[in-house]
C-alpha cells in the first residue's frame, strides 16, 4: 500500500484527544485506532507487537543478521489529533496545486488561497491532500504513522539490511499527555525520532523551556453604590497583574528563540478571578528569570492588596537541546540521510513543545523529523504528497545507515 493510501485510510478514524476526561487514551477512537495498527502491523510481519493498557503501541522490525550488533533506534508518532477543530467524519481528497485557489468548501466559501498562505507556491505541481473545510486533516500526526508503517513495510519486503528497530504510537500528545505512561526501558532504544514535524526537512531538537502559572485572586464584593473604600475587584486585579509583565514579551510579539508569558485564559468577576499563563523560553537562565518576574508581579500586587493573590506555578518540559547537542551524531544521521535522497535539511526552534523533549530527559534522545503537514489543526491543513513520500525515504535511509 502507497503511504498515501494509507495516510488517507487513518484519516477517516476519529481520534481527537479529549483534555476533560481522566482516561488514557482520554477518547476511544485513539484505542480503536491502535488495535488497527497492532493488526496492520502483525500482517506486514513486524514482532512484539503490543497496545497495553494505556494505549501505547510498540512493536520491532528484527535486525538483518548481518546487522545484529547495529543500535537499536525508534520511531515514535501519535494516534491523536487536535481538539481545537473539528475532527471527526473527515473527508479527505487528492488536488493538484496549480498556484491558484483551491476551493475548500464552496457553501462555506472557505478558500486555500496562496494570497493568504503563501507556503502553497513551494508545492506548484505537486499534489496535495486536503479537507473539505468541515474538519482538520489529522496530518498531524498520521502522516507520521503512515510514513513510520510504510517503511517498515518496505524494510520488510526488500529485505534491505538493517539494524533493530522499534516503533512506537502513543495516545494523547495533543493534549500534553503523550509521554506520560511511555515506557522508555521497555522501548529499549539507545536513540529515537518523533515523526511529528512540519515541512518537509524540518528537522527539530530545541523547543521551549516550559512552566504554567495559576494565579486565583479573590476580591472583596460589595454593592457599587456604597463600594468605596470597601471593594476589591478580582477581574481588575488581574488585568493590573497583566500589565505589570513586560509588555513586549507576548506570543504575537515574539518569534524564533524569544520567549514570552502568555495569557491562556482569563475568567472571573469582582469576588474571584482566575488567570493561567504559559510561560516559554528557550534558554534556561531566561526561563528561570521569566519565572522570577511572575513571582515578583504577585508579590507586588499581594503587598498592595494583602492575601488577595495565591499563585501555583510548576514546570511542564525543558529545552531538549540540552540532552540531544552533546549526541551530535544523532542529528548528522539525520541530516545526511535527507540529503541522500534530496531534500535539504532546515533546522529551527521549536516554538512549543514534543513529547521528544520530555522522552529526551528520561533517558530516550529524541529529535523531531519532518512529517510534511501544513497548516495543521484547522480546515486549512494540507499534505502534500511527495512531501509524505521523502519522509518514508528519509526514515529508510535513515535505518540502512544507522
Amino acid at each position: 500500500m502507497k503511504a498515501v493510501e494509507r495516510f488517507l485510510k487513518y484519516v477517516a478514524v476519529d481520534t481527537q484527544s479529549c483534555e476533560h476526561t481522566q482516561t488514557t487514551p482520554s477518547s476511544p477512537g485513539q484505542r480503536y485506532f491502535a488495535e488497527m495498527l497492532a493488526e496492520e502491523l502483525v500482517q506486514l510481519g513486524m514482532q512484539e507487537v503490543e497496545v497495553d493498557t494505556k494505549g501505547y503501541l510498540m512493536a520491532t522490525l528484527p535486525p538483518s543478521m548481518s546487522r545484529k550488533h547495529a543500535p537499536v533506534i525508534g520511531f515514535i508518532a501519535h494516534l491523536d489529533t487536535s481538539p481545537d477543530f473539528p475532527g471527526k467524519d473527515v473527508k479527505a481528497r487528492v488536488v493538484t496545486c496549480s498556484g491558484t485557489d483551491i476551493v475548500l468548501n464552496e457553501a462555506r466559501e472557505l478558500v486555500l488561497s496562496p494570497r493568504i498562505f503563501p507556503e502553497l507556491n513551494n508545492y506548484i505541481g505537486q499534489k496535495l491532500v486536503v479537507t473539505d473545510g468541515t474538519t482538520l486533516l489529522g496530518a498531524d500526526d498520521k502522516a507520521g504513522i503512515a510514513a513510520i508503517v510504510s517503511a517498515m513495510q518496505y524494510l520488510l519486503e526488500t529485505h534491505v539490511p538493517h539494524g533493530k528497530v522499534r516503533i512506537a504510537f502513543t495516545p494523547d500528545e495533543e493534549i500534553g499527555r503523550g509521554a506520560d505512561f511511555f515506557d522508555v526501558q521497555r522501548f529499549g532504544c539507545e536513540w529515537a525520532y518523533t515523526v511529528d514535524g512540519g515541512e518537509v526537512g524540518s528537522l527539530e531538537y530545541e523547543n521551549f523551556n516550559a512552566a504554567n502559572a495559576t494565579v486565583t485572586i479573590t476580591g472583596r464584593n460589595v454593592h457599587p453604590g456604597e463600594a468605596k473604600g470597601k471593594m476589591i475587584n478580582a477581574s481588575l486585579l488581574g488585568t493590573e497583574l497583566n500589565v505589570s509583565l513586560p509588555a513586549g514579551q507576548r506570543p504575537e510579539l515574539t518569534g524564533g528563540h524569544e520567549g514570552f508569558y502568555h495569557l491562556a485564559h482569563f475568567s472571573g468577576n469582582v469576588e474571584k478571578a482566575t488567570l493561567l499563563y504559559l510561560i516559554r523560553d528557550h534558554d534556561r537562565v531566561l526561563f528561570d528569570e521569566k519565572k522570577w518576574i511572575m513571582q515578583w508581579a504577585v508579590q507586588q500586587l499581594n503587598r498592595k492588596y494583602p492575601g488577595c493573590l495565591t499563585m501555583e506555578m510548576k514546570d511542564v518540559y525543558y529545552n531538549m537541546r540540552e540532552v540531544i547537542e552533546p549526541k551530535k551524531e544523532i542529528l548528522d544521521l539525520a541530516v545526511r540521510a535527507m540529503r541522500t535522497i534530496g531534500v535539504d535539511p532546515v533546522t529551527k526552534p521549536i516554538r512549543g513543545g514534543t513529547d521528544g523533549a520530555r522522552l529526551s530527559f528520561a533517558g530516550l534522545p529524541c529529535p523531531n523529523l519532518f512529517a510534511g503537514g501544513v497548516n495543521g489543526h484547522g480546515p486549512y491543513e494540507f499534505l502534500p504528497v511527495t512531501s509524505l513520500e521523502k519522509c518514508v525515504q528519509t526514515i529508510v535511509q535513515i535505518i540502512k545507515t544507522a
